[in-house]
């Protein structure tokens, strides 16, 4: 009985010691969308209620408010919005009732399109091509498969 539980163990040992002997090399392929999609956004922001000393001032705070609203709303149509809300009822009557939006995310590749004025706001157009989005991400994290395994 020992002798066999030996040659069994014996076995057992010798194969996969084998699996050791043999090296692999590995080919991988990158994997490419069949199509990109093109987001856009549109920031808007009130010239005359923007704070400065003058217009020029004004101008420049709402600039860069529409820019950086249409780029809150790109960062919603890719990452989303955390919505809270409540409502505090006391004697069957809403006492309370509050609302909370939240966005959190990374906008890399967008460009503006345009940004000019109308009357009293101003407004800022972002264009964010997943084509470009793509290109930028398999230059930092160069995602992959498997495209062939040969064993010598």
């Amino acid at each position: 009985m020992r002798v066999i539980t030996l040659l069994i163990t014996l076995g057992c040992l010798t194969l996969s010691g084998c699996s050791s002997v043999f090296d692999k090399h590995v080919e991988y392929k990158y994997v490419e969308p069949n199509n990109y999609p093109t987001l856009k956004a549109v920031g808007y922001a009130p010239i005359s209620l923007q704070q400065g000393n003058n217009s020029s001032q004004k101008q420049l705070m709402a600039i860069k408010a529409s820019k950086l609203e249409a780029y809150r709303e790109l960062t919603e149509q890719v990452y989303g919005q955390q919505i809270t809300a409540g409502t505090t009822v006391e004697g069957s009557i809403a006492k309370d009732d509050y609302l909370q939006s939240k966005v959190h995310g990374i906008i890399k590749g967008a460009q503006i399109i345009k940004t000019y004025a109308v009357n009293d706001t101003y407004i800022t157009e972002l264009e964010l091509n997943m084509k470009r989005v793509h290109d930028l991400y398999i230059g930092e994290i160069k995602p992959r498969e498997v495209k062939k395994v040969t064993y010598y």
